[in-house]
Parts: C-alpha cells; sequence; structure tokens
C-alpha cells in the first residue's frame, strides 16, 4: 500500500508539483490521515507549508497564460521530478532527508526512492509539457486555463486518493497516462498536411 501512496503522489507531483507536498504537509499537520516518518517532520513546518503555498499560487498562475505555461513547463523539468522523488521516498517511509551524511545515501539504497519518484513524475511531467504547445497552438490559447485547472484537480484529486483509497491509485495513474498520451497524438499535425 505505501507503494500505490507514493506512486500516486509522485504522479500527481508530475502534473503539478507542490500540491502533493502541501497535501502531505497540511494532513500531516492537522489530522491523523498522514504521520511522515521520522525526518520528514519539516514538510508540517508553519514556514514550509506557507512558502509551499506561495509557490502553488504562482504555479497556479503561470500555467493558466498561454505561452507562459511553456516556460513554465520549462523550468518546472527540474521541479516537479524533485517534488515526485521527494513525496515518493515520505510516502514509502524512507529516512533519506534525516541522513547525516549525503555519501551514506548514494552508498546505501536510501537514493532508490528518490529517483523512482522523480522517474514518475518526470513522466507524467514530460506528457503534460509536451500536450501544452500543441494545445495553446490548436487552439490559440483558449484551452490553456481549462487543461491547466483539470491538471490541477486531477493532481489534488490523486494526491487525496493516494493517501485515502490508494488501492485506485494505479488504475488512476494509468488512466491520466493513456489520456495525456491520446491527447498528445491528436494534437499532432499528420505527417503531409500543411504547416500553419
Amino acid at each position: 500500500m505505501e507503494l500505490l501512496t507514493a506512486a500516486g503522489l509522485s504522479s500527481a507531483a508530475g502534473l503539478n508539483a507542490y500540491i502533493p507536498l502541501l497535501v502531505l504537509g497540511l494532513l500531516n499537520r492537522f489530522t491523523s490521515w498522514v504521520a511522515l516518518p521520522e525526518g520528514w517532520g519539516w514538510l508540517s513546518n508553519g514556514w514550509a507549508l506557507g512558502i509551499l503555498a506561495v509557490l502553488l499560487v504562482i504555479e497556479v498562475a503561470a500555467d493558466k497564460i498561454p505561452v507562459v505555461d511553456s516556460v513554465n513547463d520549462a523550468l518546472q523539468t527540474v521541479v516537479r521530478p524533485a517534488s515526485g522523488g521527494l513525496v515518493f521516498a515520505s510516502g514509502v517511509g524512507s529516512e533519506t532527508v534525516a541522513v547525516a551524511d549525503p555519501g551514506d545515501t548514494f552508498g546505501s539504497a536510501q537514493w532508490v526512492p528518490l529517483l523512482i519518484g522523480a522517474a514518475i513524475a518526470l513522466a507524467f511531467h514530460l506528457l503534460k509539457s509536451g500536450s501544452r504547445p500543441l494545445l495553446n497552438l490548436g487552439t490559440a490559447g483558449v484551452a490553456a486555463p481549462v487543461v491547466s485547472t483539470a491538471e490541477d484537480g486531477a493532481s489534488l484529486g490523486l494526491s487525496l486518493l493516494a493517501i485515502v483509497l490508494p488501492v485506485l491509485v494505479l488504475l488512476v495513474a494509468v488512466g491520466l497516462a493513456v489520456l495525456l498520451i491520446v491527447g498528445v497524438r491528436r494534437l499532432r499535425p499528420k505527417k503531409g498536411s500543411p504547416a500553419g
């Protein structure tokens, strides 16, 4: 179950880096639904939650504006996988952040959850960021705010689902991936069709 939770959270991070981090931090701080492993308590610290909230507002606003959303996606190519690695590692109870010597992280298997989560988030991020320029071009930017809102909703829903009902995470994550892939294929110009 921990692996499903971690996979769901890192998939959500690929759509929006800050939503799963905020969900984990807020639920750990204000409910008994999440008990973060030792070494991850910083995530529910008031300062961390405030910073994540500000970053989320900036991300949500930037992602709604055509062209700015593509620039934001380029910047998020580092942030979303990093977030995915963090939420995956915290979701499987890794002690990575609590390691006193960073050399120990790569000398042991503690880096594996970070890498797995980063890879999952990167896959979702690439699908998302690959479809956005095509969507903007095909709709003259009209679809950007609608699609961005749907992505944010999917990230929130997947984050909550990963915590509350992790059994469904795999099904929903695969469904989102298929939806993104089909969307990208439909938006790509056909070979032999005039560009313009």
